[in-house]
């Protein structure tokens, strides 16, 4: 993903691709050694539904034809929520998950927000403290009792060409 000809394309996620998603999502999540146990109790969590998948609340990476990622944005301005970003496992490394962060934060701007929380897989924490994301507390996992999650917020850029954080070196 250096060139600009692997570039992938940031589109919006059609109603029709519900199913495709949420496998996308299921495959992402399972890379990070969760087991079928683990996995089974977040499906429903994780399972997307047509209703969600409207243009700016969402954002597909592209390539070829393929879905390569997905993020999600929930809620009302001015505050939201980054619901969902996920990356196709392969793809996982190669900056495609900053580059679909930062398309939703360009998204979230358009819809008027100002701030989004983020309620973090523990494996993502150091990805949205590398973005500029602020560690702010804790909540309980929807899935699992007991389990907590990290909770980020970040400042949305108001301008479009204001800079959004690039990971730290």
């Amino acid at each position: 993903m250096d060139n600009a000809a692997e570039t992938p394309l940031l589109r919006p996620a059609q109603p029709a691709e519900a199913e495709a998603l949420t496998a996308l999502v299921l495959r992402s999540k399972a890379h990070w050694g969760y087991d079928e146990a683990f996995m089974a109790v977040c499906r429903d969590e994780l399972t997307l539904r047509p209703e969600q998948l409207v243009p700016g609340r969402t954002l597909v990476a592209e390539q070829d034809g393929t879905a390569l990622g997905f993020g999600l944005l929930a809620g009302d301005a001015p505050v939201g929520e980054l619901a969902m970003l996920f990356v196709e496992p392969a793809a996982i490394g190669q900056g495609l998950g900053g580059r679909l962060y930062r398309g939703l934060l360009e998204l979230a701007r358009t819809a008027g927000f100002t701030r989004l929380t983020i309620d973090a897989d523990p494996c993502a924490a150091d990805f949205y403290a590398a973005h500029g994301a602020v560690r702010t507390g804790e909540t309980p996992s929807g899935s699992i009792p007991g389990r907590t999650l990290p909770v980020f917020t970040v400042t949305v850029p108001q301008t479009p060409d204001a800079p959004i954080s690039e990971p730290a070196a």
